[in-house]
């Protein structure tokens, strides 16, 4: 499908911009701007359509996604302090009076599908693991929450006025098929308001774990161009784009990885090697002499805010 807006610009190092005022471009124009290493392939059909060819190596496995953020459903609320800040910044982007269908994707323990309701919305919660769901249902009884893929949506065509997401889209491994699948479920007119962690992110641990020469995390997330690629492929029109750095910070390395692993963050589909005590002494060790600032240890997200319109 081809996209009937464009960005006005699409910066190579998708930095704190707001990108506004989307203009229509000839699509000659875009065959290189919508390259980006390799990512994208773009070509012109018979009919001049603009074709995105788009592909994730992340090697994510949704089975086994649904089964680490199942297990995390009972630490998440106590865990999930950047994410709740995170999500507090996309919640703040809506407006204050919501009306309509609102589909909540990644729903978590159903926090931010209540409030969501508060603010005047009929919301559907969705979450692809089933621990997830059972605790959002059991938190919120008149809320109504439903497993499942956001890769997949298991809902009729237009049924939407709008959609909410915060730090989940990022453990899909085809932004293609979630942006299509986003298009397809809103309404003509609805907009949809997500929040998604890119590449880039956790940029502290990985140098401190090749500096204390540890095997490198896989963890392969998509770059911040694919995603707004693959929102212009679908139709949808991007509004605003924030790209925008969020730091946790630890007292230890163990906190720091505990606070990945305890909310279901370190999921990827590839088995890791489990650090030994040696292994976590010299990560520590590396961490600090790298990163830590009056004996604190950053960890930094890297999350694009998009403002997304359905023609």
């Amino acid at each position: 499908m081809s996209p009937q807006f464009f960005a006005k610009q699409v910066p190579k190092q998708l930095s704190q911009e707001l990108m506004q005022e989307p203009i229509q471009e000839p699509i000659q124009e875009l065959t290189q701007q919508f390259c980006h290493q390799g990512a994208v392939a773009v070509h012109l059909d018979d009919n001049s359509n603009l074709q995105l060819a788009l592909q994730s190596e992340s090697g994510i496995s949704e089975a086994v996604v649904a089964k680490q953020f199942s297990k995390a459903a009972n630490k998440y609320d106590n865990e999930a302090h950047i994410q709740r800040e995170i999500a507090q910044a996309g919640l703040n982007n809506l407006p204050n009076a919501l009306h309509g269908e609102l589909l909540d994707i990644g729903c978590a323990t159903g926090t931010h599908s209540d409030t969501l309701r508060q603010r005047g919305a009929n919301v559907m919660g969705l979450d692809i693991a089933p621990g997830m769901v059972h605790r959002a249902q059991a938190r919120f009884p008149y809320v109504d929450f439903k497993q499942g893929s956001a890769q997949s949506l298991p809902f009729e065509s237009s049924s939407f006025s709008s959609v909410f997401s915060s730090m989940a889209l990022q453990w899909c491994n085809s932004p293609q098929s979630v942006a299509s699948e986003i298009y397809r479920v809103l309404k003509p007119s609805g907009m949809a308001e997500i929040a998604i962690m890119v590449s880039g992110s956790f940029a502290e641990l990985h140098k401190a774990r090749s500096i204390a020469q540890l095997p490198a995390a896989v963890t392969s997330l998509p770059e911040a161009q694919l995603w707004l690629n693959s929102f212009l492929g679908a139709g949808l029109r991007v509004s605003r784009l924030i790209n925008r750095d969020y730091v946790d910070e630890h007292q230890d390395v163990l906190s720091l990885l505990r606070s990945i692993k305890n909310v279901g963050a370190g999921a990827t589909g590839a088995k890791q090697q489990s650090l030994s005590r040696s292994d976590i002494k010299k990560l520590s060790l590396a961490y600090k002499n790298i990163s830590a600032v009056d004996g604190v240890l950053p960890l930094t997200y890297k999350v694009c805010h998009f403002r997304l319109e359905k023609p």
